[in-house]
Formats: C-alpha cells, sequence, structure tokens
C-alpha cells in the first residue's frame, strides 16, 4: 500500500454499497411507466446497452435459467421489442437483439429515471456535484462500465 493510502474499509464498502441501493430505489419509482416488468427492463436494459445475446447468455447474465429467459424473451418478441435472428457465421445460433420500438422503450426509461436523478440532485451545491461527477468516474473505472450506460 502506498504511503498516504488508506485501505478501503468494510465501513466504507458498506456505506457505498447502501447508498447505492437506496439510489436505485428512488430512480426505479418511475419504472412502471415504461409498462414493462423489472425483468423485461432489465433483459431490454442488457440488449440495448451490452448488444444481442443468446438466450443462455442473457440468462447468464441475468442470473437465471434458460428456460425462464426464453419465456421472457418469448413475451418480449410478441410485443415487438427484440427479434431473434440466425448468426452469420453459424446459421444455427440465434441471438436476441432489440428492435428498433425496443430500444425507443429502453431509452424513454432510462430518460425517466435520470429525470428522477437529476432531481434529487437539484438539492446538492456546487462542490458536492464536483465530489459526485468525480466519485462516478472512479466507479466506472473501477466496475470497467465506462461508457456502456
Amino acid at each position: 500500500m502506498s504511503e498516504g493510502r488508506k485501505e478501503p474499509s468494510r465501513e466504507v464498502a458498506g456505506r457505498l454499497h447502501s447508498a447505492a441501493i437506496h439510489v436505485l430505489r428512488v430512480a426505479r419509482t418511475v419504472d412502471g411507466e415504461s409498462g414493462l416488468s423489472p425483468a423485461r427492463l432489465s433483459a431490454m436494459s442488457v440488449l440495448v446497452f451490452g448488444g444481442p445475446r443468446t438466450v443462455g447468455g442473457l440468462a447468464e447474465v441475468e442470473g437465471v435459467r434458460s428456460p425462464t429467459m426464453t419465456q421472457l424473451v418469448n413475451g418480449l418478441e410478441a410485443d415487438g421489442l427484440v427479434r431473434r435472428r440466425a448468426v452469420q457465421e453459424d446459421g444455427r445460433r440465434v441471438v436476441v437483439e432489440a428492435t428498433p420500438a425496443g430500444r425507443r422503450v429502453l431509452r424513454k426509461a432510462q430518460a425517466r429515471r435520470l429525470d428522477v436523478l437529476v432531481e434529487l440532485l437539484q438539492a446538492a451545491d456546487a462542490d458536492e456535484l464536483d465530489l459526485l461527477d468525480r466519485a462516478a468516474e472512479v466507479l466506472e473505472r473501477l466496475s470497467g462500465e465506462r461508457g456502456r450506460a
């Protein structure tokens, strides 16, 4: 450990975990306006921001079994939000991708969440906003999520 650098503590990790959960709960308050269940919104988010996936790959990312994801994808497909297509290199493999309508639904849901967070941040002063911006940059770097959502 370099001089002047503190060892990360479980207390800091715990506070960060708790704060992240609370902020997400605040942001999720508008998710019902999308007309999609939390599971469907989550799967759409993976497809829109992470790109096409096989049903099995999507199930793995979402932490569910393939039959469960197949049912979810069937519903999204019936609603016109995703489509299945054969992989060019291997016509036996099929991936699921968001349709333009699916991308629109997800982008609107994301915009509503961001509106809620902007409203929440109205109470922060300029120094706090700068600190949060720097903290977000660090979290993006540490989690490898820079530029994904």
